[in-house]
Parts: structure tokens; sequence; C-alpha cells
């Protein structure tokens, strides 16, 4: 018989990096790393990352609860429950709860590249190194991520 992975509330492997928590729901062992699943609290006012663009993987969002603006390129977008935004690779984004109140999301990344992301963020962290804009952009390089300096403020 197949496995089946099942991963109920307050499971998952916890990741905080900054203001964001996010909990691991798959990290694309039991998907032959073919998706990658989070949830992502982001708490009141918190910023996102630097606007930024994959070139490896997709990257989808699932507004749970709150409200999220996503900025790709020059627009914004406010994205409330029950909506669901997909980046494809090359496109230009990122989000940040603008709100009074925590915001959830559901991440999802086609292949799973991105978890290792969160997990090599958490040990830069835990190894007492500031996550500065150049510090995450370097991480980035790892993960086929870059940069979208054309769109900083």
């Amino acid at each position: 018989m197949v496995a089946v992975s099942i991963v109920g509330p307050g499971e998952g492997e916890l990741i905080v990096n900054g203001p964001a928590k996010i909990r691991i729901l798959e990290d694309g062992g039991n998907t032959s790393h073919r998706l990658g699943l989070a949830e992502i609290i982001l708490p009141p006012r918190a910023p996102g990352p630097p606007q930024h663009r994959h070139a490896q993987h997709d990257e989808g969002f699932y507004v749970l609860t709150g409200r999220v603006r996503f900025t790709v390129g020059t627009d914004d977008h406010d994205a409330g429950p029950g909506t669901w935004v997909l980046v494809p690779p090359g496109a230009p984004h990122t989000f940040a709860n603008l709100g009074d109140e925590p915001a959830v999301m559901l991440n999802t990344f086609t292949p799973d590249l991105y978890v290792q992301y969160f997990r090599d963020l958490r040990d830069m962290v835990a190894a007492g190194q500031q996550l500065t804009p150049a510090a995450v952009a370097e991480v980035w390089t790892k993960y086929g991520t870059e940069p979208s300096t054309e769109f900083a403020s």
C-alpha cells in the first residue's frame, strides 16, 4: 500500500524567520519533490520579502484569513480570504500584511525548491547572522531566485 501523509493541527515543521511563522506541511519528501506546501502566518503590519522572481519554480498563495497585498511589478492586488494567487517563473512579486489582523496563507512550491530556502534562513538566524537584504539575496541564488531591482523603492 502507498503511504499517505497526514499533518494534523499543530504538527509539521515550524520555521520562524523574522515576523513570519512558516509551518511546513509537505517538504517534497512524499511527492518525489514535485510539490512543497507551507502555511504562512503574517502578523499585523508585517512587510514581506523584497520583490523578487523565481526561475525554477511556480509559487502559489491561497489566502485563508486576513488580507494580503501582493505587488507584482508596479501593480498592487489586495487579496482576501478565498483568493488564489499563482506566480509563474519570471514574474516579479512580493507580499505584505498591511492590516491590523494576522493573515494566514497556504503557500505552494512546484517543485519543492523553496522549502530548503526557509530552512537555510532559519539556520542563519540560529547562527546569529542578520537577515539583511544582501544576505537573503545570497541565499536566493541557491534556489534560482533573484531580486527584482527594477521595482525597488
